[in-house]
Order: C-alpha cells, then structure tokens, then sequence
C-alpha cells in the first residue's frame, strides 16, 4: 500500500520524506488555507515546491465546478510539473473533465466519493486514483471501511486499473485497516504514519535492552 501524505505544509512533507515510505502528497484548498496559502501564483508555486520535496504522485485540486473551468484549470495545473495529478469533484461534470484528461493521457484523482457507484462511474470515466472519504464516513455513524472493501470487491470484478485512495484517514488503525482490506493508497496527516511506529512493548524492550548494555560496560 502506498502512502501518501495529506497537506500542504512543507516540514510536514519533509519529516514524511525523511521517514522513506513516502509515495506521495494530496492537497486540496482548504489545506493551501490553512497554511495562509492565497492567490493563483502563490498556489502553483507552492505545488512545485511539493514536487521538489517528494518522489511520488502530487494531486492538486481544481476549483471550478463546471466542465470548461476544471479542463482550463486542469491543463493548466498538468502543466506545471510531471508529478501533478489533477484531482477534480465527483459531480457530473467533474466525470466528463475525468474522461477528457484520461483520453489526453492526463493523470487524475476523483474526489469525495461516498458510495460505491460513484467510485464506480470514476473508474469508467478512467480516473487514476478514487478518493473515498472513509473518516467522513465515520464521522456520521456509517462504516467508511466497509465502502472501501466494496470498492475493492468491483474493481477485482472488472480488473479496473483505478488505484482506491482511501482518504480522511484519521488515526493509525485507519491505515492498518485500509492496507488490511485491500486498498491501494492511504493519505492522511503525518500523525497517523508515525503512529505506526508505537508500541509500548517497543519502547519496553529498548529501554531494558539500553540499560542491560549499560551494565555490561561497568
């Protein structure tokens, strides 16, 4: 399972880096604002600071919603770095902006999925990557992993080569239980791959380990 990382601040992506297993990065506006990010240059120029830091995938989200404005915003966005991977709304016209890039050979990343068939049209439409919201999911009492299993069960039906993205990871058992029911991708904040390193019966261990080493140098 890849992981990606879900922000746009740069030290966050850095520390992941730093780590080597990271695959990628997802951003979208709401992220670019909390990190004070405004205006178009300001947010093209921040997209290729991301390219430079990582190896992998950079998915940069359009902001129109209808079909002309996300094909300008997409070609534009495409443009800018091989990485980039233009991430549009799963509405009606974000799946025709998806069949346009796919047939120009431009790399995409459907957004806030939440059932099944809409994860569906995206991978007819040739979507890249599909991003199902689980965490969202959660949040209203429904399960968000049971969506990706059912996604994993339709795309092993027909050999879809579209990469399920499980998106709003909110703590480490969400990427365990992803990478357990088959998904491809997980993006979330740092928080949630460092938490993988945790163990109590680690930090046990290493502890008894550096003190019998101690003595043994007496």
């Amino acid at each position: 399972m890849k992981f990606f990382i879900d922000t746009a601040n740069l030290e966050d992506i850095k520390e992941a880096q730093a780590l080597g297993v990271l695959d990628g990065v997802t951003t979208n506006p709401s992220l670019m604002a909390k990190e004070g990010i405004t205006g178009k240059d300001n947010i093209l120029k921040h997209y290729l600071a991301i390219c430079n830091i990582v190896d992998g995938d950079v998915s940069a989200e359009v902001i129109s919603t209808d079909f002309d404005g996300m094909i300008r915003e997409g070609e534009e966005l495409a443009a800018l770095h091989e990485q980039i991977v233009v991430k549009l709304p799963m509405i009606a016209d974000g799946i025709k902006a998806c069949k346009y890039f796919s047939d120009k050979g431009i790399r995409t990343n459907v957004t806030l999925v939440f059932s099944p068939g809409q994860a569906l049209l995206a991978a007819k439409a040739g979507a890249t990557y599909v991003s199902p919201f689980l965490g969202r999911l959660d949040d209203i009492s429904t399960d968000g992993m049971h969506l990706i299993s059912e996604i994993r069960e339709i795309y092993d039906n027909y050999a879809f080569n579209t990469q399920i993205l499980s998106a709003s990871i909110r703590h480490t058992m969400h990427v365990v239980n992803c990478a357990k029911v088959g998904s491809d991708v997980m993006t979330g904040p740092l928080s949630s791959i460092k938490g993988l390193l945790k163990h109590p019966l680690t930090d046990i261990g290493l502890n008894q380990f550096i003190e019998d080493a101690k003595r043994m140098q007496l």
